[in-house]
This record gives C-alpha cells, sequence and structure tokens, in this order.
C-alpha cells in the first residue's frame, strides 16, 4: 500500500511539472491563467445523453444554458436574457441575446434551441425525455424569440431549462450525434482543443462567450482524478489547483494550508427499494426498513459530520422541504422486528443483495447492512460497474443512490416519485395523489405567496412512496489552493464568470 501511495505520489509530481510546458501541451503560453482540475472524466459530452447528473458542472465550461440560478436558486438570465408567459400559464416565451453564435460559427438563434429541445425529447438515447414532459411544442419566432407551449400550466419551466437540461449543443454537430457526444460543440465560456478519453481534456477560453468580459481563465486542463488518498499531495504539488474532495480528506486538506469549499447544494441520499419484487410487495417489509434506519450513522461516518440527516429528497430548510413530515419514520429497530415478524419473516429469513456502483457508496452501503442486519434481514453486497443499466431498467430489488438534485424542485419530486422518474426503482408505482398534488405546485407562480406551501404538499405526498427511504444530505465539497479566488456559492454548481487563477 505504501508502495502504492508513493508511486500515485510520483506520478503527481511528474504532472506538475509537465504543467510547466510549453505551447500544445499542459500549461499553454506564459503569462496565462490556467486552472487544473482533478476531476472524472465524462463518459458524454453531449448533455442530451448525459442527463441532469453530476457531470453537468464540467459540461458547463464548453456549453451555456438558456438559464442560470443565482445564490438564492431563482432562475436567472443566461442565454435567454429573458422570458414572459401568456396569461394562462400554459405558454412561456425565451428571449435570446441577439448575435450569439456556437464555436463552430453556427448562429445559436431560436431555431437551434427548438432543435436542440425537440431533440432531447425524441432522441433515442436521451437522459433528458422525462424532463421535458410539460413541453408540447417549441416554435422559433425570428431569431430571438423560442415560445414553448406546454402540456400544462408549469411556472418551473425557467428553473428546468437551466444547466441540468438545457446546456444548448450546435443543431450542425448534433446532425452526428455519435461525435457530438466525444466532441463538445457548444456555446459556452470554453472550447475544447484536446480530449483524450481517459487521459486529460484542455480548453481555451471562448472570445464569443456572450458573458466573456467576466471569464478572467485563459485554459482549463482536466485531468482524471487520481485515489482519494493522493487528492492533498497533488494539490501541493501543483499538479492540480482544484479537486472535488471527499469527507475523509477534508482534515488533511486543512492541514496543508489548502482551501476547503463547502458548495451549497440540493443533494440527499437515499436506499432505494423495488416495490415490484418481493419481499417488498409487502408495505411492512418497506416499512421494516424504514424504522430501522439510522440517518446520524450516515451523517456520522459517511459525511465525517459535515452532512445533516434528512428524510426527504431535500436538505432541511430548503423550499420545498416539509417540516410536517419530519421524522415520521424515527429510528426504531424494535419496530421494525415487529413488522417483519407481522409480515411472517423470521430473523435471518429475507435475504438480498445490494447493488451499488462502486466505492463510492461503499461506507454507505455497509451501513445499509449492518442496520438491516440488526433487525434480522441479511443483505450481501454486489458491486456492478455498468449498475446503471439493471437500475434505470428497474431490475434491482434494493440499492443506495445519491442525487445532486434540480433547480426545479417539482422536477426533483417527479424524478423520485413520478410513475416514470428516473430515480424510482419501482416504475410505474406511484404514491396515490401524487399526480395531483405536483400539478398544483407545477401551477404556482414561482412569486407566488402560495409557492413553499404548494411544494411543501407535494413533498408531502410524495413522501408516501415506499419505494424511497433517504438517509442524508452533504454540501458539495472541493479542495483548492490560494491560487483560485473564492468560488461563488451558487447551489449545486460552478459558475465560471468571475472565478480567477494566479497566472
Amino acid at each position: 500500500m505504501k508502495l502504492k501511495r508513493w508511486a500515485a505520489a510520483l506520478a503527481a509530481v511528474t504532472l506538475g511539472l509537465a504543467g510547466c510546458a510549453g505551447d500544445g501541451g499542459s500549461g499553454g503560453a506564459a503569462g496565462e491563467s490556467t486552472l487544473r482540475w482533478a476531476v472524472t472524466l465524462p463518459a458524454h459530452w453531449d448533455p442530451v445523453v448525459s442527463g441532469s447528473g453530476a457531470q453537468f458542472r464540467i459540461l458547463s465550461l464548453a456549453y451555456a444554458s438558456l438559464t442560470e440560478i443565482d445564490e438564492t436558486g431563482k432562475a436567472v438570465p443566461s442565454l435567454a436574457k429573458g422570458w414572459d408567459y401568456n396569461a394562462t400559464g400554459d405558454q412561456v416565451t425565451f428571449h435570446l441575446r441577439p448575435n450569439l453564435k456556437f464555436s463552430d460559427g453556427e448562429p445559436l438563434n431560436a431555431a437551434a434551441v427548438k432543435s436542440y429541445l425537440e431533440r432531447a425529447k425524441t432522441q433515442k438515447n436521451s437522459a433528458l425525455f422525462g424532463d421535458l414532459t410539460s413541453i408540447k411544442s417549441v416554435t422559433a419566432q425570428g431569431d430571438v424569440d423560442v415560445v414553448i407551449a406546454l402540456t400544462q400550466v408549469d411556472y418551473q419551466i425557467p428553473l428546468l431549462l437551466g444547466e441540468r437540461v438545457a446546456q444548448i449543443t450546435s443543431p450542425k454537430a448534433a446532425q452526428d450525434p455519435a461525435k457530438l457526444d466525444q466532441s463538445p460543440v457548444g456555446a459556452g465560456p470554453f472550447v475544447v482543443t484536446d480530449n483524450v478519453p481517459g487521459s486529460h481534456v484542455y480548453l481555451k477560453k471562448n472570445p464569443d462567450y456572450w458573458d466573456a468580459a467576466n471569464i478572467h481563465i485563459d485554459r482549463v486542463e482536466l485531468q482524471p482524478a487520481p485515489d482519494a488518498a493522493t487528492i492533498v499531495s497533488g494539490l501541493k504539488t501543483g499538479a492540480y489547483d482544484f479537486a472535488n474532495l471527499g469527507a475523509a480528506q477534508i482534515k488533511a486538506a486543512e492541514a496543508a494550508g489548502l482551501d476547503v469549499v463547502y458548495q451549497p447544494g440540493f443533494n440527499a441520499s437515499n436506499i432505494s427499494i423495488n416495490v415490484n419484487k418481493a419481499p417488498f410487495t409487502n408495505p411492512k417489509v418497506v416499512d421494516a426498513v424504514r424504522y430501522a434506519t439510522n440517518r446520524q450513522e450516515y451523517v456520522d461516518k459517511v459525511t465525517f459530520g459535515k452532512g445533516k440527516a434528512t428524510d426527504q429528497p431535500f436538505p432541511p430548510g430548503y423550499v420545498a422541504y416539509d417540516e410536517q413530515s419530519a421524522n415520521l419514520f424515527p429510528y426504531d429497530p424494535d419496530k421494525a422486528e415487529q413488522l417483519l415478524a407481522e409480515a411472517g419473516y423470521a430473523p435471518g429469513q429475507i435475504k438480498l443483495d445490494l447493488v451499488i456502483q462502486g466505492a463510492t457508496y461503499a461506507t454507505a452501503s455497509e451501513i445499509v447492512q449492518s442496520q438491516l442486519k440488526a433487525v434480522g434481514i441479511d443483505v450481501t453486497i454486489k458491486v456492478d460497474p455498468n449498475w446503471e443499466k439493471p437500475f434505470f431498467a428497474k431490475d434491482l430489488t434494493l440499492s443506495v443512490y445519491g442525487t445532486t438534485g434540480r433547480e426545479s424542485p417539482v422536477q426533483t419530486l417527479t424524478a423520485h416519485f413520478g410513475p416514470n422518474g428516473p430515480l424510482n426503482l419501482s416504475t410505474p408505482y406511484e404514491p396515490a395523489g401524487f399526480a395531483e398534488a405536483v400539478a398544483v405546485a407545477r401551477s404556482t407562480p414561482l412569486d407566488s405567496p402560495d409557492y413553499a406551501k404548494n411544494l411543501q404538499a407535494a413533498t408531502r405526498v410524495g413522501l408516501r412512496s415506499r419505494a424511497l427511504v433517504f438517509t442524508y444530505s452533504q454540501p458539495n465539497i472541493f479542495v483548492k489552493t490560494k491560487k483560485v479566488s473564492a468560488i461563488t456559492p451558487i447551489p449545486g454548481q460552478i459558475h465560471w464568470a468571475g472565478l480567477k487563477v494566479e497566472p
């Protein structure tokens, strides 16, 4: 193990020296401002295929979105300088900035936005089609007005069409979706100049970006994230300037004099249950899992005290978090054992496979295993590198998952509790009354005094679902060197405007 760590550290030093290279390689020209980010490189560069998971943060280097959010989570202009609804709330028109263009020189106009949204709804491998069910049709009126007719009254659209769902791609490049998926063509703050899968991605500043005046970084270099234990040493040697940081490495980063950044977010983790498969076809078994769950153990062991317990798909304090539903199923292992007995199961009779993605979920899955074992359910942890295929095909019986949330809280609710929700392992199951409660939330203007109340009511109904047991929430944790300026605390996102790196 020591040899492995020594070798990793040596590799970091070597990479740091390589970062001093001249033009054409890592480092760029003398005097350029370069951000070196150690991160899991995207498998997909097409936002339609990548979907709304955490990699949208990386794709935001190359793509601009129709809207953005501010520090309060409010929708604000981006490619669209504004928008307005009709009187009945079933049509919204976005007004684009004039003279926008993609990095391939193609115009980013209303027709391009129409093309993107239609592709996101219809492309066979789209990961976004389920998020766009409110969109009935898209019409380009001239170059700058995008008119979206809706299938229902939905005031969430400006939030929905932000970084996770509406990073607009060049329609010319999208004619070859497979190529676009590896060679991004957008209108973001940077342009990819070199992409070697598994090795690195280099980007340069895009002079045609709509807010280029506020982009102060000349180059971005994405390097594959090393073993978590060597992240800190990589930043100390100068191999990296910025990286995601595991909670277990916080003390080491602080001791090294690095800046640990706690970026706010909408994160929430859960135990995913398939109620279409035994033994979870019996509601008492589901309730037993609920009462067997000690959320504080997740906070202590997974987040090292930096997170919070949550029994909802939102962190406490968020606008959609329902205080009335807090602690509906308090930790009570005796109650869990009683429910299993009432369901007709003897201790050890239930044996389940808990299928997970990999090391990221190792500690959480071990907690699930231990807590369920304590009430008489035997769990075997199985790691599947291709976990996403059986999970999103809804073939698993039990899993764990963490979501980065969405700009739109209604989108978060439907993703978890809706009959076609990608995070609902029990599709097509949905709790009774959910569709009606979500419709009320959708139809409430964002500035209405009833907005929070109606959102929380929809959360309350969604939590009747037997498909999810929420466990904990934690902020997005990053580490940076002193060369990198303060990061604007945008919930769940990294905004590149205003960010500086000393040359």
